[in-house]
């Protein structure tokens, strides 16, 4: 079992900026990549950004030049710096991470946290 806990959501103003952080715990794992999605009233989720443990890094198109994901493989934390936030931005923010292995034994799944909202009002 690998949980995730996300952090750092909240109310900003069009054009601030908001940094969400997520961290996994759990037992004798290992994680491929890690990413965030978001999922607006109504909508989809959708992918905002990942990272792979080399860090190359893919984001949506939507995010691109505002958003920053970076991670921390030792501490199994990975990031989401948000800039220049706009009210298009407003949706709960969920951490994923890919598992590729539990005490040795290789597996692949994906596990999700909780959610973080984000507003950014218009």
């Amino acid at each position: 079992q690998v949980h995730l806990v996300e952090s750092g959501g909240g109310l900003v103003q069009p054009g601030g900026s908001l940094r969400l952080s997520c961290a996994a715990s759990g037992s004798g794992f290992s994680i491929s990549v890690m990413g965030w999605y978001r999922q607006a009233p109504g909508k989809q989720r959708e992918l905002v950004a990942t990272i792979t443990r080399g860090r190359s890094t893919n984001y949506a198109n939507s995010v691109k030049g505002r958003f920053t994901i970076s991670r921390d493989n030792a501490q199994n934390t990975v990031d989401l710096q948000m800039s220049n936030l706009k009210p298009e931005d407003t949706a709960v923010y969920y951490c994923n991470a890919r598992v590729t292995s539990i005490a040795g034994i290789p597996t692949d799944f994906g596990s999700w946290g909780q959610g973080t909202q984000v507003t950014v009002p218009s």
